[in-house]
């Protein structure tokens, strides 16, 4: 199409997509409570406080939580309207997806969509892993950071703040898992191979205990462990998959190109010698009616 028409389709595939997270946060706007109660109660029933933000405001007795906080007139309606946008981007997600992969589809090869279907196969579960592991980590975390405060003094805990927290965690560690299928591409895409991969493995150690350390905000190892552990594995996962995919690779090269394929042609320039001028004729001299001067009469 010409770039007029790519424009077109992209702002209309744009639009649908927009359009889509317009309406699912309309919707959760009205249940932003149920949302903020759910991203935030394993926090809570950590430090003692298994009620919900309604209960705990009726609640007289004391109770061994932080106090919950939101400061200034308008952050109320800022903080549903954050967690409202924030739930339609992820529950609209689907849509907006579909949309992205419809407008860039057409342009790649077959191979190219396959690596493409590979990635969304196994990255959205990684995502899903990783974030649902971050989820089950950041009651010990809640823990052990309230534990640092000091008998007799309150903690106030802002209310966007604790949101923003559990968000970190979530992509953090969601994102965190994605770094193993990442090296995978690289290998089937012929960038990177295994034994390469191999040869890095106490440096990739060293590293993601560095990145679990600074991604987790507590200070005990558990925390960090329960991070770096998993991404451990996988690492030596995506290593052993990109040997066996070298090894398979090797055999294909080895038994040459298929019945379907084209063979490998040397193109390399080779020395002709020496060169022999030959002398050119004068187009007068050559046999024909009416040359003038070298031209023949038509020119």
């Amino acid at each position: 199409m010409p770039l007029a028409e790519h424009l077109r389709e992209l702002r209309n595939r744009l639009a649908k997509g927009v359009l889509a997270i317009i309406v699912i946060t309309i919707v959760a706007a009205f249940f932003y409570k149920d949302i903020i109660n759910f991203i935030t109660k394993p926090v809570l029933s950590s430090v003692g406080c298994s009620q919900s933000f309604d209960e705990l405001a009726k609640s007289s007795k004391d109770v061994t939580c932080a106090r919950i906080t939101i400061n200034g007139l308008l952050a109320p309606f800022t903080l549903a309207l954050k967690v409202s946008l924030m739930a339609g981007i992820v529950m609209a997600a689907p849509v907006w997806l579909y949309q992205l992969w419809a407008f860039v589809a057409p342009g790649m090869h077959r191979h190219e969509k396959k690596y493409a279907y590979a990635f969304v196969a196994f990255g959205f579960p990684l995502f899903l892993g990783g974030g649902f592991l971050a989820y089950n980590v950041l009651p010990t975390t809640a823990k052990v950071l309230i534990d640092f405060t000091p008998s007799g003094v309150d903690n106030l805990l802002p209310l966007d703040d604790l949101l923003d927290l559990v968000t970190r965690m979530v992509v953090v560690f969601g994102l965190a898992f994605e770094m193993p299928l990442l090296l995978v591409m690289l290998n089937f895409t012929g960038i990177l191979s295994g034994k390469r991969m191999l040869g890095w493995w106490r440096g990739m150690i060293v590293g993601i205990t560095a990145f679990a350390a600074v991604a987790t905000p507590s200070t005990d190892p558990l925390t960090m462990l329960a991070l770096a552990a998993p991404i451990w594995a996988l690492f030596f996962v995506a290593v052993g998959l990109s040997m066996f995919n070298d090894r398979r690779r090797a055999r294909r090269e080895a038994e040459g190109p298929g019945d379907d394929e084209a063979s490998v042609l040397d193109l390399t320039p080779e020395d002709i010698g020496e060169v022999e001028s030959v002398a050119a004729s004068r187009a007068s001299e050559l046999p024909g009616p009416d040359h003038v001067n070298g031209y023949d009469d038509v020119t």
